[in-house]
């Protein structure tokens, strides 16, 4: 059994509900699912002990909230290269908080990304959100 990291900043809730349905598929696939928000992760030390990580911004202002972007900077020193890693966020408007964030897991850290790319969800409540949240996290948990 191989153990996620899901690491989520949210403003609203919004990605916090996104990251815990994809933590349902994790589970379900036989995998364990640990949830965190941002502020627990206060060093690269916080990132050890994982077989796969999904990292997860809600789009403000057409940006990912600033403390992912300073976790990301922490996670270039964690040993993440070949694990298992996926993207998601909630956004009102445009959503490029996930794809960067994606982009950043795949060209910087050098992780095996799951191959639907970034997972995008207006909200948690949205018809099929919860589907596509559940299969994203059955994806992520395949690539470990």
């Amino acid at each position: 059994m191989g153990k996620i990291l899901l690491v989520f900043a949210t403003r609203t809730g919004g990605t916090k509900a996104i990251a815990e349905l994809i933590a349902e598929g994790v589970r379900d696939a036989g995998h364990e699912a640990v949830v965190k928000k941002i502020n627990e992760i206060k060093s690269e030390d916080d990132l050890n002990g994982y077989d796969g990580y999904a990292f997860g911004s809600a789009t403000y202002h057409g940006q990912m909230i600033t403390s992912m972007k300073q976790m990301l900077f922490l996670a270039e020193r964690a040993d993440l290269k070949d694990k298992s890693g996926g993207s998601f966020g909630s956004y009102g408007w445009s959503g490029e908080a996930p794809g960067r964030i994606f982009d950043t897991m795949k060209n910087i850290f050098s992780m095996k990304m799951v191959s639907q790319g970034p997972l995008m969800i207006k909200a948690s409540w949205v018809e099929g959100a919860a589907q596509a949240a559940g299969e994203y996290g059955k994806s992520l948990a395949a690539g470990i």
